[in-house]
């Protein structure tokens, strides 16, 4: 694939990603390839070739979810990664064979490795965005995503509601730990940290600055 007009964007949770490939792609009339793009993927998939992906289409209790062990959960959501990354470059790859594509600006929220992107991309063409992992272990859900409020509700119904809410709070405190921050950190890419005094018109500059975007 050429992937000379497609920026990636990696990173922590509530870094802000989601909100700088709308952005990005609004300014510069782009493509966003928005954050979970690959659940277009998600009806068609086959469950033998991509279990862990298909575990939540195919879930028929979802307090089976949530009652997992952190080991387990920590275990599926490391698969699932990897089986995204191949959906997510099967769709890029798509995308960049349509008409006028290769002419417009492709930013991506992705799930793509830093070891898959240092092969396929370049310095220029990736950015990391980090924010204090407390944040996301912390303020998980005080979102209104309604997939968070979704799983919260799902908690209070246990018959131990705090027992659920404390091994999900488990759950989070291994997928945002310091060794996962600190691989983001030290990937090789360019970053921005997490600045609540920053306005989005200025991270939006900051990008682009970074990335060499033309203005």
């Amino acid at each position: 694939m050429n992937l000379d007009n497609v920026y990636f964007v990696i990173g922590t949770s509530y870094a802000g990603k989601s909100t700088i490939v709308k952005n990005l792609a609004k300014k510069h009339n782009g493509i966003a390839l928005e954050e979970n793009y690959h659940d277009i993927k998600l009806p068609e998939l086959d469950s033998r070739e991509f279990p862990n992906l298909t575990y939540t289409r195919d879930l028929e209790d979802w307090h089976e979810f949530i009652r997992r062990t952190p080991d387990e959960y920590v275990t599926w959501i490391n698969n699932v990664r990897k089986e995204c990354e191949i959906v997510e470059l099967q769709i890029l790859e798509e995308l960049l064979q349509k008409p006028g594509a290769q002419d417009k600006q492709i930013f991506v929220d992705t799930n793509i490795s830093i070891e898959t992107l240092h092969k396929i991309s370049d310095t220029n063409h990736v950015l990391v965005m980090l924010a204090d992992n407390d944040i996301a272990i912390h303020r998980f859900f005080d979102r209104p995503d309604p997939e968070k409020q979704f799983l919260y509700q799902l908690m209070l119904e246990e018959p131990d509601p705090q027992a659920a809410l404390d091994n999900y709070r488990e759950i989070l405190t291994r997928i945002c730990s310091q060794e996962s921050y600190d691989e983001l950190e030290n990937s090789g890419f360019k970053k921005i940290y997490r600045d609540e005094n920053r306005s989005q018109e200025e991270t939006v500059l900051l990008a682009e600055e970074l990335l060499g975007i033309p203005l």
